[in-house]
């Protein structure tokens, strides 16, 4: 599951690195990821909005096992 959850990652990592920022993948437990968003994205007021309406869609759709993502 990391792999195909890094793969999902890979398709939206473009967007917030044009944006000056970046998301890593910290752990998987039981459908839940657990992410970490660095430069821009670490500090940004929207940082809550790109991870439920971008990071969280996008690896549901694209990993159906995912329940969950939270940002540590």
């Amino acid at each position: 599951m990391e792999e195909k959850v890094e793969q999902a990652l890979n398709t939206i990592r473009p967007g917030l690195q044009a944006d000056g920022g970046d998301v890593e993948l910290v752990g998987i437990d039981n459908g839940k990821v657990q992410v970490r968003l660095v430069g821009a994205c670490g500090g940004c007021p929207m940082s809550t909005m790109t991870l439920r309406y971008s990071i969280e869609a996008a690896l549901k759709q694209l990993v159906p096992e995912v329940k969950s993502v939270e940002a540590i």
